[in-house]
């Protein structure tokens, strides 16, 4: 193996890694919400379904990253 192809392994490697640890974090940082809670968001502003999609900005592709 050379060492390109050893590096560019452990770049994917590390890449992984900080994804998934980016991921635990944003698991951490969202708040739970009871039934009760839930409830009331959907009583206030319906559901997501019936949201016009043209009013969002798809900004998950810098996740990916």
């Amino acid at each position: 193996m050379s060492d390109k192809e050893l590096k560019d392994i452990i770049k994917q490697s590390i890449r992984e890694a900080i994804k998934e640890e980016r991921l635990s974090l944003y698991e951490v940082l969202i708040p739970p919400v009871s039934k009760r809670e839930m409830n009331e968001i959907i009583k206030n502003y319906g559901s997501p379904d019936k949201y016009n999609r043209d009013d969002f900005v798809d900004m998950t592709d810098w996740i990916k990253k």
